[in-house]
């Protein structure tokens, strides 16, 4: 039986919480969960080198199949070396399938047993994403952690639509399984989905474990529900899934939802809030929101956060950043994304020394409480 590519192994559990310590193998190397994945949709993190990435401390990036599909196209990225070499990173690379695409692209799309049907968004031509397909370019792209070909269904989506949709994603999965040609240096992960329905979330993650897939995904969260409804699902979905494989939640990134899917069992996140934010001007840190394009901080000379060790924080003021972004200047946008991933990183590192020491509860109500989440929209991005 050929060895799975990625393996996790379970360090601790918590003792007041489902939250788990645990270390992910990967062939690029072993990294702690739970853990925070940065976004480089296109092969890049915008704005950030892959040097700068790792002194924050980042394992994994996550890129993106369907866009690498596009441009510059899995042939040239195999021609390169893969991905790695392609984009100097020597850790860990999880590619997704392109499924969440047939979410977003919902006006450009057609579903079908065999695939999907798209138009390229960039030129308008007519495309074809079948699960063989996803899986194929996931093997020339050579990303350690691969994703099922999927279908995300919105979360308020009919319930007879919603079971179509996991009963044909179980289809894919298994024939994306079939055409997964390097199971022994790629890890190919489960995508569990089934909207705001407990009975179809339950049935699709249990058809999912029943495939043993070496990790499996929540797809279709953070997609519109409420934070409660969110949490609602994880509390009896992670239950069913299988204590020694990695749990990942697709697409949260916010704080006090990375908190939250700690709490029920999450192990790895990916988001690419922190970047994009960023670039809008507005910051995390331990004080909440800092939007430092405002007038405001236009002769603040503290550090966007005084607690934060990150390059920007420690080397520049509110007052330039401000002035360099509303200048429309590149390296504001680069000086704030350094400082929220990091943020986020460093979140993560926090909460993994509270899980050790059984405190995390405690962390979380000061988390909470310093961010601002106890005040009515004051976190919330």
């Amino acid at each position: 039986m050929t060895q799975a590519a990625v393996r996790y192994e379970l360090i601790k559990e918590e003792k007041h919480t489902g939250a788990r310590l645990g270390i992910l193998h990967t062939p690029q190397g072993s990294f702690e969960t739970p853990m925070y994945m940065p976004v480089g949709t296109l092969a890049t993190v915008k704005g950030l080198a892959p040097e700068e990435l790792k002194a924050m401390g980042a394992d994994i990036v996550l890129s993106n199949t369907y866009h690498l599909w596009l441009r510059p196209g899995e042939d040239l990225v195999a021609e390169a070396g893969g991905l790695h070499r392609f984009m100097n990173w020597d850790k860990g690379i999880l590619t997704d399938s392109g499924g969440f695409q047939v979410f977003s692209l919902s006006d450009m799309r057609r579903i079908e047993e065999e695939g999907v049907h798209f138009r390229n968004h960039i030129s308008g031509e007519k495309l074809f994403l079948s699960p063989e397909k996803a899986i194929n370019i996931q093997n020339q792209l050579g990303s350690d952690i691969m994703m099922s070909f999927d279908e995300c269904p919105p979360f308020d989506q009919s319930y007879d639509y919603v079971k179509r949709s996991i009963e044909r994603t179980t289809r894919w999965a298994e024939r994306g399984l079939k055409a997964h040609a390097h199971p022994d240096r790629q890890a190919l992960f489960g995508i569990m989905q089934g909207a705001g329905y407990k009975d179809l979330r339950i049935q699709h993650a249990r058809d999912m474990v029943s495939l043993d897939f070496p990790g499996y995904s929540i797809g279709g969260l953070s997609v519109g529900e409420s934070k409660e409804e969110m949490n609602q699902v994880l509390d009896y979905l992670t239950p069913e899934m299988p204590k020694h494989k990695p749990r990942y939640l697709m697409g949260v990134g916010s704080p006090d939802s990375l908190i939250d899917g700690v709490i029920r069992g999450v192990d790895m996140f990916d988001c690419v809030l922190a970047t994009r934010i960023a670039r809008n001007g507005t910051c995390m840190t331990s004080q909440g929101r800092l939007v430092v394009k405002n007038a405001k901080y236009a002769r603040d000379f503290r550090p966007i956060d005084e607690k934060c060790s990150c390059y920007t924080c420690q080397n520049y003021s509110r007052a330039y950043v401000r002035h360099l972004i509303k200048s429309d200047e590149i390296f504001g946008l680069r000086l704030a994304s350094i400082h929220n991933v990091h943020f986020l990183l460093n979140l993560m590192r926090d909460i993994r020394e509270n899980i050790r020491n059984d405190s995390l509860l405690e962390f979380k109500e000061a988390f909470f409480e310093e961010y601002g989440y106890n005040k009515v929209g004051a976190g919330n991005f």
